[in-house]
């Protein structure tokens, strides 16, 4: 079996690895939510690993990546250092923000991280600004804004679509459609729940896929960002998907009643890992000896980010409005 078009073994190896780390990441901060080590509230990524993934590998440091409340594999697929992201979910000084933020205020400039808001669509207008500085610096990079489906409940996401379009803007705005707003599915809050034919009418280059095909994501995010680097301006990506964990902690929220188990095992059924796993299975380029061993360096390596918060110190009070204003010479 050959390799998807525009990708080769090395690049689905890529790709799955950034996955499986955040998957293990995530899992791991999962597991100290449940036992409190971790105080801060925490929205998990599980199941959503292919749209960061498959996304993220057209990217560089120069380009933008703004993020939402569910931010880890965000960070993690944009190349952000595991030891800083920990730490900054324990609150400690070695932390990305410094232990600051915590697990919803994650920042890291050097790999063009530019950060998260849990404000819901917050990310959309801060995109938007990174990609008006690329147009302005004809720097030829792009601005990626992640959000969820509830953002596009907002104004904001569709005032910021037409500025982006308006101006021809280098930006790519990624909607994670997981059918639900919290506790609230899609069909309860629009009469039309195609985020990507809603948005028609702005004459933006849209596309809907399956969110847990990282292959698809992948190509498709090829065309998008590729189209945005040659000025024919922004487009939008709408990954259907679904997130395993609650909205917000390590539990299944199955108890509240808004969704159904059999539904949590349909999409676990689908998992975006797998998909990548077995093509490459399939493809005589990678064996479950490997698989497994890349498991177990990844378990390895989260487990030594674990080790490195608990023994950081927290920021000192005296520094606490550190980085609220910027300071003028």
């Amino acid at each position: 079996m050959t390799a998807p078009k525009h990708m080769d073994s090395a690049l689905l190896t890529d790709i799955l690895r950034r996955m499986l780390t955040i998957r293990i990441f995530e899992e791991k901060t999962a597991e100290l939510a449940e036992s409190k080590e971790i105080k801060c509230p925490v929205h998990l990524y599980v199941g959503q690993e292919g749209i960061a993934a498959g996304v993220c590998a057209h990217l560089d440091s120069n380009d933008f990546v703004f993020s939402t409340h569910r931010s880890h594999g965000h960070y993690i697929a944009k190349g952000g250092d595991l030891n800083a992201l920990m730490a900054e979910i324990f609150g400690k000084e070695t932390g990305c923000s410094r232990g600051h933020g915590g697990s919803m205020h994650v920042l890291d400039t050097r790999v063009g991280f530019m950060g998260s808001s849990p404000i819901v669509a917050g990310s959309i207008p801060l995109g938007v600004g990174g990609a008006l500085t690329n147009k302005f610096l004809g720097d030829k990079n792009v601005s990626v804004a992640f959000f969820g489906d509830g953002a596009t409940d907002e104004g904001v996401f569709y005032e910021s679509v037409n500025f982006a379009t308006l101006y021809k803007l280098p930006m790519l705005f990624v909607c994670e459609n997981n059918l639900f707003s919290t506790h609230m599915p899609d069909f309860k809050r629009q009469s039309n729940t195609e985020v990507y034919q809603r948005i028609a009418n702005f004459n933006i280059n849209t596309k809907r896929v399956d969110g847990n095909n990282p292959v698809e994501i992948y190509q498709e995010a090829k065309t998008m960002i590729d189209r945005a680097k040659e000025g024919k301006g922004p487009s939008l990506l709408e990954c259907m998907t679904y997130r395993w964990l609650a909205h917000v902690g390590p539990d299944h929220d199955l108890d509240i009643g808004y969704r159904l188990k059999k539904d949590v095992d349909h999409w676990k059924s689908r998992c975006p890992i797998k998909h990548v796993r077995d093509l490459l299975f399939r493809m005589n380029e990678l064996s479950e000896d490997q698989f497994v061993r890349m498991q177990r360096d990844i378990v390895a390596k989260v487990e030594k980010t674990v080790a490195f918060a608990r023994t950081s110190p927290y920021p000192k009070e005296t520094d606490i409005y550190d980085g609220l204003y910027k300071e003028t010479v």
